[in-house]
Protein backbone atom coordinates (compact mmCIF):
# COMPACT_ATOMS: atom_id res chain seq x y z
CA UNK A 1 0.00 0.00 0.00
CA UNK A 2 1.60 3.12 -0.98
CA UNK A 3 1.10 6.77 0.10
CA UNK A 4 -0.21 10.09 -1.31
CA UNK A 5 1.53 13.27 -0.51
CA UNK A 6 -0.41 15.84 1.62
CA UNK A 7 -0.04 18.92 0.94
CA UNK A 8 0.78 20.08 4.37
CA UNK A 9 0.19 19.19 7.54
CA UNK A 10 -3.10 18.69 8.29
CA UNK A 11 -5.41 17.36 11.60
CA UNK A 12 -8.69 15.39 11.47
CA UNK A 13 -10.46 12.81 13.38
CA UNK A 14 -10.90 10.15 11.26
CA UNK A 15 -7.13 9.86 11.09
CA UNK A 16 -4.40 8.74 13.22
CA UNK A 17 -0.74 10.30 12.46
CA UNK A 18 2.68 8.22 12.78
CA UNK A 19 6.11 9.59 12.70
CA UNK A 20 7.39 9.01 9.39
CA UNK A 21 10.45 6.71 9.54
CA UNK A 22 13.47 7.42 7.35
CA UNK A 23 14.83 4.04 6.16
CA UNK A 24 13.56 1.58 3.42
CA UNK A 25 10.09 -0.17 3.10
CA UNK A 26 10.50 -4.27 3.88
CA UNK A 27 8.10 -7.06 4.08
CA UNK A 28 8.47 -9.38 6.95
CA UNK A 29 7.27 -12.90 6.46
CA UNK A 30 7.16 -16.09 8.17
CA UNK A 31 5.32 -19.02 6.67
CA UNK A 32 6.53 -22.48 7.96
CA UNK A 33 8.67 -21.12 9.96
CA UNK A 34 10.89 -19.66 7.00
CA UNK A 35 11.77 -15.96 7.65
CA UNK A 36 11.92 -14.25 4.15
CA UNK A 37 12.42 -10.36 3.85
CA UNK A 38 12.15 -8.79 0.95
CA UNK A 39 11.44 -4.94 -0.38
CA UNK A 40 7.81 -3.56 -2.06
CA UNK A 41 9.43 -4.21 -5.69
CA UNK A 42 10.25 -8.08 -4.45
CA UNK A 43 14.00 -7.53 -3.88
CA UNK A 44 15.23 -10.16 -1.80
CA UNK A 45 17.22 -9.24 1.27
CA UNK A 46 17.42 -11.98 3.64
CA UNK A 47 20.44 -11.95 3.47
CA UNK A 48 21.34 -8.62 4.90
CA UNK A 49 19.72 -8.55 8.10
CA UNK A 50 20.35 -11.72 9.54
CA UNK A 51 19.53 -9.77 13.30
CA UNK A 52 16.06 -9.71 12.36
CA UNK A 53 15.91 -13.10 11.21
CA UNK A 54 14.59 -14.10 14.20
CA UNK A 55 10.83 -15.80 13.78
CA UNK A 56 7.51 -14.96 15.45
CA UNK A 57 5.83 -17.61 17.37
CA UNK A 58 3.58 -17.94 14.57
CA UNK A 59 3.19 -17.51 11.37
CA UNK A 60 2.64 -13.41 10.12
CA UNK A 61 3.46 -11.16 7.45
CA UNK A 62 4.35 -7.68 8.80
CA UNK A 63 5.22 -4.54 7.14
CA UNK A 64 7.18 -1.71 7.93
CA UNK A 65 10.75 0.22 7.42
CA UNK A 66 14.47 -1.05 8.30
CA UNK A 67 16.31 1.92 10.18
CA UNK A 68 19.50 2.44 11.67
CA UNK A 69 20.31 5.15 13.85
CA UNK A 70 22.92 7.52 14.29
CA UNK A 71 24.78 6.48 17.59
CA UNK A 72 25.47 10.98 17.87
CA UNK A 73 22.51 12.30 17.42
CA UNK A 74 19.92 8.98 17.57
CA UNK A 75 18.01 10.17 14.65
CA UNK A 76 17.12 7.57 11.60
CA UNK A 77 20.84 7.37 9.00
CA UNK A 78 19.40 7.02 5.91
CA UNK A 79 22.66 6.13 4.70
CA UNK A 80 23.68 3.65 7.18
CA UNK A 81 20.41 1.86 6.29
CA UNK A 82 21.36 1.77 2.39
CA UNK A 83 25.18 0.49 3.25
CA UNK A 84 23.20 -2.25 4.74
CA UNK A 85 21.18 -2.92 2.07
CA UNK A 86 23.76 -2.65 -0.61
CA UNK A 87 25.99 -4.66 1.16
CA UNK A 88 26.35 -8.40 -0.45
CA UNK A 89 29.48 -10.10 1.25
CA UNK A 90 28.72 -12.47 4.17
CA UNK A 91 31.74 -11.53 6.64
CA UNK A 92 30.77 -7.99 5.65
CA UNK A 93 26.89 -7.92 6.56
CA UNK A 94 28.29 -10.07 9.89
CA UNK A 95 30.08 -7.28 10.57
CA UNK A 96 27.75 -4.38 9.91
CA UNK A 97 25.01 -6.23 11.82
CA UNK A 98 26.74 -5.64 14.87
CA UNK A 99 28.56 -1.67 14.24
CA UNK A 100 25.83 -0.41 12.07
CA UNK A 101 22.32 -2.72 13.82
CA UNK A 102 19.06 -2.56 11.86
CA UNK A 103 15.78 -1.93 13.81
CA UNK A 104 12.27 -3.12 11.89
CA UNK A 105 9.72 -0.56 12.91
CA UNK A 106 6.49 -2.13 12.16
CA UNK A 107 3.07 -0.29 11.28
CA UNK A 108 1.19 -2.86 10.01
CA UNK A 109 0.03 -6.90 10.01
CA UNK A 110 -1.53 -8.41 6.72
CA UNK A 111 -1.57 -11.81 8.07
CA UNK A 112 -1.20 -14.05 10.76
CA UNK A 113 -2.09 -17.28 11.75
CA UNK A 114 -3.16 -18.33 8.60
CA UNK A 115 -5.96 -15.51 8.54
CA UNK A 116 -5.55 -12.26 5.56
CA UNK A 117 -6.09 -9.30 7.88
CA UNK A 118 -6.09 -6.75 4.93
CA UNK A 119 -9.39 -6.54 4.46
CA UNK A 120 -9.85 -5.59 8.87
CA UNK A 121 -10.24 -1.87 9.40
CA UNK A 122 -6.77 0.06 10.05
CA UNK A 123 -7.24 0.49 13.94
CA UNK A 124 -8.24 -3.47 14.15
CA UNK A 125 -5.31 -4.62 12.33
CA UNK A 126 -3.18 -2.18 14.96
CA UNK A 127 -4.77 -3.82 17.83
CA UNK A 128 -3.85 -7.28 16.92
CA UNK A 129 -0.08 -5.95 16.17
CA UNK A 130 0.34 -4.48 19.70
CA UNK A 131 -1.21 -7.76 21.06
CA UNK A 132 1.55 -9.61 19.59
CA UNK A 133 5.01 -10.72 21.49
CA UNK A 134 8.34 -9.49 19.67
CA UNK A 135 11.14 -11.47 19.26
CA UNK A 136 13.74 -9.44 19.92
CA UNK A 137 14.67 -5.56 20.56
CA UNK A 138 15.44 -5.41 17.18
CA UNK A 139 11.92 -5.11 16.34
CA UNK A 140 9.97 -1.83 16.92
CA UNK A 141 6.07 -0.91 16.27
CA UNK A 142 5.59 2.89 15.00
CA UNK A 143 3.66 4.58 17.71
CA UNK A 144 0.89 6.30 16.66
CA UNK A 145 -1.70 9.19 17.88
CA UNK A 146 -5.56 10.24 17.40
CA UNK A 147 -6.53 13.36 14.85
CA UNK A 148 -3.73 15.56 15.81
CA UNK A 149 -1.30 15.59 12.65
CA UNK A 150 -0.55 19.66 13.16
CA UNK A 151 0.60 18.64 16.52
CA UNK A 152 3.41 16.03 15.82
CA UNK A 153 4.09 17.64 12.66
CA UNK A 154 5.39 20.40 14.57
CA UNK A 155 7.46 18.00 16.93
CA UNK A 156 8.71 15.95 14.14
CA UNK A 157 10.28 19.46 12.65
CA UNK A 158 11.36 20.51 15.95
CA UNK A 159 13.08 17.07 15.81
CA UNK A 160 14.59 17.05 12.42
CA UNK A 161 12.88 13.86 11.23
CA UNK A 162 12.07 13.46 8.00
CA UNK A 163 8.01 13.78 8.04
CA UNK A 164 4.43 12.32 9.23
CA UNK A 165 1.65 10.08 7.94
CA UNK A 166 -1.75 10.27 8.05
CA UNK A 167 -4.23 7.09 7.55
CA UNK A 168 -7.25 6.61 7.86
CA UNK A 169 -8.82 4.71 10.98
CA UNK A 170 -10.95 2.31 8.74
CA UNK A 171 -9.03 1.89 6.09
CA UNK A 172 -7.98 -1.59 4.40
CA UNK A 173 -4.85 -2.55 3.10
CA UNK A 174 -4.66 -1.93 -0.55
CA UNK A 175 -1.65 -3.16 -2.83
CA UNK A 176 -2.14 0.13 -4.69
CA UNK A 177 -1.57 3.84 -4.15
CA UNK A 178 -4.10 5.43 -2.05
CA UNK A 179 -5.51 8.43 -0.54
CA UNK A 180 -6.39 6.88 2.47
CA UNK A 181 -2.67 7.13 3.75
CA UNK A 182 -0.81 10.72 3.10
CA UNK A 183 2.50 11.94 3.74
CA UNK A 184 3.98 15.09 4.76
CA UNK A 185 7.66 15.58 4.44
CA UNK A 186 9.47 18.24 6.49
CA UNK A 187 11.43 19.18 3.76
CA UNK A 188 14.90 21.10 4.54
CA UNK A 189 15.31 23.61 1.37
CA UNK A 190 18.79 24.98 -0.22
CA UNK A 191 19.78 27.99 -2.84
CA UNK A 192 21.60 25.96 -5.60
CA UNK A 193 23.58 27.21 -9.21
CA UNK A 194 22.53 25.11 -12.18
CA UNK A 195 25.97 24.74 -13.52
CA UNK A 196 24.90 22.70 -16.71
CA UNK A 197 22.13 19.94 -17.71
CA UNK A 198 21.88 16.91 -19.13
CA UNK A 199 21.60 15.94 -23.23
CA UNK A 200 19.99 12.89 -23.14
CA UNK A 201 16.90 13.57 -20.51
CA UNK A 202 16.05 16.20 -17.89
CA UNK A 203 18.66 17.04 -15.61
CA UNK A 204 20.29 20.34 -14.07
CA UNK A 205 23.71 19.87 -12.79
CA UNK A 206 23.22 21.72 -9.49
CA UNK A 207 26.63 23.31 -7.35
CA UNK A 208 27.22 25.72 -4.70
CA UNK A 209 30.22 28.18 -3.92
CA UNK A 210 32.89 26.54 -1.66
CA UNK A 211 34.78 28.61 0.81
CA UNK A 212 37.29 29.70 -2.11
CA UNK A 213 34.64 30.47 -4.20
CA UNK A 214 34.52 27.63 -6.72
CA UNK A 215 31.85 25.79 -7.20
CA UNK A 216 31.07 22.51 -6.01
CA UNK A 217 28.58 20.25 -7.62
CA UNK A 218 25.89 18.67 -4.79
CA UNK A 219 23.97 16.96 -7.18
CA UNK A 220 21.76 16.72 -10.04
CA UNK A 221 17.89 18.62 -10.19
CA UNK A 222 15.71 15.94 -11.97
CA UNK A 223 11.92 16.80 -10.77
CA UNK A 224 9.59 19.71 -9.93
CA UNK A 225 9.76 21.70 -12.95
CA UNK A 226 6.99 22.36 -15.06
CA UNK A 227 7.01 22.63 -19.12
CA UNK A 228 6.96 27.05 -18.01
CA UNK A 229 10.27 26.29 -16.00
CA UNK A 230 12.11 24.18 -18.68
CA UNK A 231 11.20 26.72 -21.40
CA UNK A 232 12.34 29.68 -19.24
CA UNK A 233 15.97 27.80 -18.78
CA UNK A 234 16.12 27.14 -22.12
CA UNK A 235 15.42 30.84 -23.28
CA UNK A 236 18.18 31.62 -20.98
CA UNK A 237 20.87 28.97 -20.81
CA UNK A 238 22.24 28.90 -24.48
CA UNK A 239 24.05 32.68 -23.50
CA UNK A 240 25.73 31.28 -20.62
CA UNK A 241 27.21 27.70 -22.41
CA UNK A 242 30.89 27.24 -21.73
CA UNK A 243 31.28 23.71 -23.12
CA UNK A 244 30.05 20.32 -23.49
CA UNK A 245 30.94 16.82 -23.17
CA UNK A 246 29.48 13.57 -24.25
CA UNK A 247 26.50 13.43 -21.98
CA UNK A 248 26.44 17.23 -20.40
CA UNK A 249 26.37 21.13 -21.59
CA UNK A 250 27.93 23.20 -18.73
CA UNK A 251 26.90 26.66 -17.89
CA UNK A 252 28.48 29.62 -16.43
CA UNK A 253 27.05 29.51 -13.35
CA UNK A 254 24.70 32.65 -13.30
CA UNK A 255 21.37 30.71 -13.00
CA UNK A 256 20.50 30.15 -9.01
CA UNK A 257 17.57 28.03 -7.91
CA UNK A 258 16.23 27.26 -4.87
CA UNK A 259 15.05 23.27 -4.08
CA UNK A 260 13.69 21.13 -1.98
CA UNK A 261 15.16 17.66 -0.73
CA UNK A 262 15.32 15.38 2.46
CA UNK A 263 18.75 16.57 3.93
CA UNK A 264 22.27 16.75 2.82
CA UNK A 265 24.11 13.64 2.64
CA UNK A 266 27.35 13.22 4.93
CA UNK A 267 29.14 13.68 1.66
CA UNK A 268 27.72 17.18 0.91
CA UNK A 269 25.45 16.15 -1.84
CA UNK A 270 21.70 17.03 -2.18
CA UNK A 271 19.17 14.29 -0.94
CA UNK A 272 16.34 13.70 -3.83
CA UNK A 273 16.68 17.41 -5.18
CA UNK A 274 13.20 18.82 -6.01
CA UNK A 275 13.09 21.69 -7.78
CA UNK A 276 11.01 25.02 -5.73
CA UNK A 277 11.47 28.36 -7.67
CA UNK A 278 13.89 30.59 -9.77
CA UNK A 279 16.08 32.95 -7.53
CA UNK A 280 16.15 36.23 -9.46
Amino acid sequence: MLLETAPGPFSHSDFIFEPKVDGHRLIYSQQSGSVRLYTRHNNDCTRQYPELLLPFGSDIILDGEVACADPTTGLNDFEAVMSRFSTKQDSKIQQLSRTIPATFAIFDILHYKGKDLRKLPLLERKAILHSIALPSPSFGIVPHIEGAGEELYAHIETMGMEGVVGKRKDSQYVSRRSKDWMKVINWSYADVFITGYKKSEFGWLAAVPDPNGRMRPVGIIEHGASPKHKQAFRGVCQQLVTGEDKNHVYLDPRIQVRVRMRNWTKSGLLRIPVFDQFIV
